[in-house]
């Protein structure tokens, strides 16, 4: 996989966090009730969000057509794709 790959699915997931994010901050305003866990999960994907721009800095940085196997473990980069399509897929913002 090329660093540009990896990138783009990096972009997609921050995007979708940041949906995610703007979502929860909006449903807590809904309810008394419910406004403490909407705002927790807003934190905890701003936190989220905040890693995955520490990493899109770092792989900014890196050529584009580089393989990213050569730069981080095969293992690692498997479970960081896993973590990012969890992301891209939890749907944060549709409950």
């Amino acid at each position: 996989m090329k660093v540009r790959e990896l990138l783009d699915i990096l972009d997609e997931t921050i995007a979708e966090v940041k949906i995610a994010i703007v979502s929860n901050q909006q449903r807590a305003l809904e309810s008394p009730y419910t406004s403490y866990e909407f705002t927790q999960r807003a934190i905890e994907l701003q936190e989220d969000l905040d890693d995955l721009l520490k990493v899109r800095e770092f792989l900014a940085g890196l050529d584009p057509e580089d393989d990213v196997e050569n730069h981080f473990p095969r293992e690692e980069l498997e479970k960081f794709l896993k973590l990012l399509e969890l992301l891209r897929k939890a749907d944060a913002h549709a409950y």
